[in-house]
């Protein structure tokens, strides 16, 4: 799967288990989908999210889905051309020939649940990079994480000319500050978001030809009560690997297709999410400006 759709998915899947935000049908809701009388009709409003983890504020998805994004690119981080490589030249291009090293090659180590392990402990230790202060408490380690996630999320997603380096890190700096002093104690969400991402990558690999080995270093082989027939050879590649490949090569059609509808839900729910950001920041202000 591209890097820009790797992105994607991890966006999206953070608003689906995060987001609450819903989009109302108005004069649609209620009408039946075979015609009248029909018992299948229109909801009164199509969900952006399930809200599955609890109380998330808008700015906890907003950050989050960003945050997700630049995880789902980091299976990649082995690949010395794959998106991520390109994030913020020379280092990332540096880290990655050495990552792909360590890692056995591309789609091994990164792409395995030891890998899902290794990205998931290391945000972790990050999000334990808390500083206590007299009016909350600073995550640095959560900032510091999300400066450099967003920063490959806004490079994957195309938002800027290859000419515009810079760009990445203005975007990302203050999304950082901001996840840093307005996290308060939680900084869970921060770990989850990251290790949500990195699933979400190795699961989208598996639907593709390449497919993915999640036992890596083991060397799967198909099971010798099962004969060699198309359906298992569909299955299992020659070099170990598995995979459910519904999407075809990467960059399919099939592929496009999928990024679309899941772009569509993540831009929606981000902007929903930013919406509500900002109506809390104008309500604030509000506040602030009649106690005046």
């Amino acid at each position: 799967m591209m890097g820009p759709h790797h992105a994607a998915c991890g966006a999206a899947a953070w608003v689906l288990l995060a987001g609450k935000a819903t989009i109302p049908l108005g004069p649609l809701a209620g009408v039946g989908l075979l015609g009248t009388g029909s018992a299948l009709v229109l909801p009164e409003a199509i969900p952006l999210g399930f809200g599955l983890l609890g109380e998330i504020a808008d700015l906890g998805v907003l950050t989050g889905a960003i945050v997700a994004a630049g995880a789902a690119l980091l299976p990649d981080a082995d690949h010395r051309h794959a998106s991520i490589a390109h994030s913020l030249p020379p280092v990332s291009e540096g880290l990655c020939i050495l990552l792909g090293k360590l890692a056995g090659g591309h789609r091994n180590g990164t792409h395995s649940l030891l890998g899902l392990a290794a990205f998931t402990v290391l945000a972790w230790l990050l999000s334990l990079l808390a500083m206590p202060t007299t009016t909350g408490t600073v995550q640095v380690g959560a900032g510091l994480g999300t400066v450099l996630l967003a920063s490959f999320a806004v490079k994957a997603l195309t938002f800027m000319p290859d000419r515009a380096r810079k760009v990445p890190w203005l975007l990302a700096v203050p999304l950082g500050a901001l996840v840093a002093l307005g996290s308060g104690d939680q900084g869970s969400w921060f770990v989850l978001a990251v290790a949500l991402g990195v699933a979400v990558h190795i699961a989208g690999d598996m639907l593709t030809d390449g497919g993915c080995n999640p036992f890596w270093p083991l060397k799967l082989r198909p099971p010798r009560s099962l004969p060699r027939t198309p359906l298992t050879r569909a299955l299992w590649s020659s070099g170990g690997r598995m995979k459910l490949p519904v999407l075809g090569p990467t960059g399919s059609r099939r592929e496009w297709a999928v990024a679309l509808m899941v772009s569509l839900v993540a831009v929606a729910g981000m902007v929903a999410a930013l919406g509500g950001v900002v109506t809390g920041i104008l309500a604030g202000g509000v506040q602030l400006l009649a106690r005046w």
